[in-house]
């Protein structure tokens, strides 16, 4: 399944998933993401409260929840991340 509509899927869900999330500060997080995955923010999101996070090198995707108390929450995550065509009109989609 292309990963770009399972997030689309998980945007609309959030709150369920934040169940069993992986939270801390947002600077950690972005942090982490960075350092352990090579994770930068997918760019074309116009999105207040989630990010979108993938690495084309390693293939990894996070949907990143920022949360108004300065912390984060991964939503979900996932591999086989690819930034083909399309991706960009769909992430803009998801803000709308």
């Amino acid at each position: 399944m292309n990963p770009v509509l399972t997030i689309a899927a998980l945007i609309f869900s959030a709150s369920t998933a934040m169940a069993g999330s992986v939270c801390m500060s947002s600077a950690e997080m972005e942090a982490s993401l960075v350092d352990w995955y090579g994770e930068t923010p997918v760019a074309g999101q116009e999105a207040k409260d989630t990010q979108i996070w993938a690495s084309e090198r390693n293939g990894t995707w996070s949907l990143v929840q920022y949360l108004p108390d300065g912390n984060s929450c991964v939503l979900e995550s996932g591999e086989d991340w690819n930034d083909g065509a399309g991706a960009g009109e769909l992430l803009a989609q998801l803000s709308d």
